[in-house]
């Protein structure tokens, strides 16, 4: 039974593999961040909403403004 090894030619020259890894793992963090589908402030709440307003109706305590509404 025969050992089959194998040897890879992709590696990078011994001067550019730190420049290399640094400029991938840039990039990669950058795509992360840059289309990062969560976005928290989108969803914070600013207020009561019409749940709420159905609940308490207008003589409650915490009213907004109507410049608000």
């Amino acid at each position: 039974m025969a050992t089959i090894t194998s040897t890879s030619f992709s590696t990078p020259a011994p001067g550019h593999a730190g420049a290399l890894s640094g400029f991938k793992a840039f990039w990669r963090e950058f795509f992360a961040k840059a289309f990062n589908p969560y976005r928290p402030e989108l969803h914070y709440m600013r207020g009561p909403g019409p749940a709420w307003r159905a609940k308490y109706g207008p003589s409650a305590s915490f009213r907004l403004k109507t410049s608000d509404i």
